[in-house]
């Protein structure tokens, strides 16, 4: 009896053990929630009224080696949560293929987010627009799909089964930092207004979020009709403007949405800038902090929009129709004004920010971390290595040539970027002199050689489609096409190359020769340019006098050079004197480059792609050279017009 005694008396100590461990691990998973409260307007985070200040922060614009700091930056000025863009283009370059690596490594930044003790707001569109080419749509859905309509159909199923696969773990109610979810973007502002499609949209989103997280959409004012939609939280985005105004937005917004936390997803402390600008666009501080506190005194969520912009490096910058049609190409920076600039340091507009910011919310205990290092060199000598018309170059740097009767564009051969060489054969019979070369709907640039002289230049940005040619120049008509970006707002089925006809004076010019130079390659290129020099016997610190036929007559021109540094620190690429082209600093594409226009003249250099001996740098220059030594300077701060 003793013994069954002690043997109950354990095993009823062991069921209390169990129940209270039990009892325990649901105080620990216990259910989080993010929700909207419509009746009172506003948010609840676990089932208590939130509100939250956010900030813009795109993880493709920066090398990841810079996301914690960043992060911990919008985290000292007391932001709560931060918002990004997912862009498709770049986790799915090809089809099938998918990048999650590197700058790709979207995880990694979730994470990074929750260690600094930020929210995160996804906006995976699938159209971000974001001044990104194609709104980053990526450009193989034009190459499989010629007659697309984007931002119309459901060619998103398989990105968001690939996308969400990987995000779900980090939504809200799974455990994670992500609170909303947005459902396309903007689309109040696109032609289309197609409800079925929202629905299917937010239905397909929401098959991934299943509650653990707020959807959302988000327009400009007045938008929300067509932009909405039932089941998706409707929020706005604007810039600072008057009481009056802000208040004409809101009450706006009732009329579709009576209840609910008002929300201004994109508020711009800057703007964005094009190529041919006569400046970069500034906005003063004042106006945007009265118009932040404004906000958060009443209780609105705002989310700034950039706080940090950063860089559109390669050729990711996109471009945009002006009212009047006209085509402008964005700048590779991405500063945006914002109060991180491209370097990701504090301005002044961050710290009027912050001040602000601490009037409604709690400014963490995290020092705010002091700029990064920068570094200048004073000039470094470039060698002329060849031009890109050269057989040899091209057989480096070319995909395989296409023939076809009729010009064909940049996705009907498959290439996303860079250059496309065009070549037809001048008919003979033609008298006229000079004779007339016209060319119907070019995207973008077109530089024109005759028998590798260069011509002219044609220009979708500055409207001009013909040129004239001298009889009996040469005997075949070459025209390398550069892609500048494709449009990201609005409808991004921007094609690329030579999409109508081409004329002689009135005689169509057929049977032509495509051949790529899509430029992705930097190291196959980076190979040659060793071989070439050392069949040259050449140095790259020798200094080269330019020979003549500069501006360049013989088609884009390689160059090449290299640098070492004291010290690893970010620094800025200044092609002052130069013309327009793409630079390559260690077999990495910083973007385009254009000081002959402006406003951008110099390009951001991170301290992550840079080591301290033999660093490279390849140019590649469509139109002029620096006289009378060809060289570039490396600056400590950036320089724009």
């Amino acid at each position: 009896m003793r013994l069954l005694h002690w043997t109950l008396l354990i095993i009823g100590l062991m069921l209390i053990a169990c129940q209270l461990s039990s009892g325990q691990r649901v105080v620990e998973n216990k259910k989080r929630t993010f929700e909207i409260d419509f009746n009172n307007n506003t948010f609840l985070k676990d089932g208590k009224p939130f509100q939250y200040v956010a900030g813009s922060f795109h993880y493709f614009r920066a090398m990841p080696q810079s996301w914690g700091r960043i992060l911990r930056l919008m985290r000292a000025a007391g932001l709560n949560a931060v918002t990004t863009y997912v862009e498709w283009s770049l986790h799915n370059p090809k089809e099938g293929v998918y990048n999650w690596q590197g700058m790709a490594d979207i995880e990694q930044f979730i994470h990074l987010a929750q260690e600094e003790d930020l929210l995160v707001i996804l906006r995976p569109g699938p159209y971000i627009c974001a001044e990104r080419d194609m709104g980053g749509f990526p450009y193989w859905l034009l190459h499989k799909h010629p007659g697309i309509q984007l931002r119309t159909g459901d060619v998103v199923r398989t990105w968001y089964s690939e996308l969400f696969s990987r995000l779900e773990p980090y939504l809200y109610g799974n455990g994670g930092p992500i609170i909303m979810v947005q459902v396309e973007n903007e689309y109040g502002s696109f032609f289309a207004c197609d409800h079925r499609y929202m629905e299917w949209l937010r239905d397909e989103t929401e098959r991934y979020v299943r509650g653990h997280a707020v959807l959302f959409t988000n327009n400009g004012p007045g938008m929300t009709a067509c932009g909405g939609v039932d089941g998706a939280l409707s929020t706005l985005d604007f810039g600072s403007g008057t009481t009056e105004e802000i208040n004409g937005y809101w009450n706006d917004l009732r009329k579709n949405q009576p209840k609910g936390p008002l929300v201004n997803s994109e508020y711009y402390p800057g703007w964005l800038t094009h190529w041919q600008e006569p400046e970069m666009a500034r906005v003063p501080i004042d106006p945007i902090v009265a118009s932040l506190r404004e906000m958060l005194s009443n209780g609105v969520n705002v989310n700034i929009y950039m706080f940090y912009g950063g860089t559109n490096f390669g050729f990711t910058a996109g471009a945009n129709e002006m009212g009047s049609g006209l085509y402008t190409p964005d700048i590779t920076s991405y500063d945006y004004d914002a109060p991180l600039n491209e370097a990701g340091d504090p301005t002044p507009k961050y710290a009027a920010i912050r001040e602000v910011i601490s009037e409604f919310f709690p400014i963490p205990d995290v020092p705010v971390p002091t700029p990064a290092c920068k570094v200048s060199i004073p000039e470094v000598t470039l060698i002329p290595i060849d031009s890109i018309l050269n057989r040899h170059v091209l057989h480096v740097v070319a995909s395989p040539k296409i023939t076809n009767t009729t010009p064909l564009s940049f996705e009907a051969i498959n290439q996303y970027s860079g250059l496309v060489l065009y070549e037809a054969s001048i008919p003979a019979n033609l008298k006229t002199d000079p004779m007339k070369l016209t060319v119907e709907k070019l995207h973008d640039k077109g530089y024109v050689f005759v028998d590798s002289l260069f011509v002219g230049t044609l220009s979708r940005q500055n409207n001009v489609n013909s040129l004239p040619i001298a009889l009996g120049l040469g005997e075949t008509l070459q025209i390398i096409v550069e892609n500048e970006g494709r449009i990201n707002f609005g409808t991004p089925n921007d094609f690329k190359g030579i999409l109508g006809r081409v004329f002689i004076n009135t005689q169509p010019i057929q049977n032509w020769t495509m051949t790529g130079i899509p430029l992705d390659d930097i190291g196959r290129l980076s190979k040659f340019i060793h071989n070439k020099l050392q069949e040259n016997d050449l140095h790259p610190m020798k200094q080269l006098r330019l020979p003549r036929g500069f501006p360049i007559q013989r088609g884009p021109t390689l160059f090449y050079g290299t640098f070492d540094l004291n010290e690893l620190c970010d620094t800025y690429l200044n092609p002052s004197g130069w013309g327009k082209g793409v630079a390559f600093v260690n077999g990495f594409n910083l973007g385009r480059y254009w000081p002959l226009v402006g406003p951008q003249i110099t390009l951001y250099v991170p301290r992550s792609i840079l080591k301290q001996q033999g660093n490279e740098i390849i140019l590649v220059e469509f139109q002029m050279v620096k006289k009378p030594l060809v060289t570039v300077q490396f600056d400590s701060s950036p320089m724009f017009h």
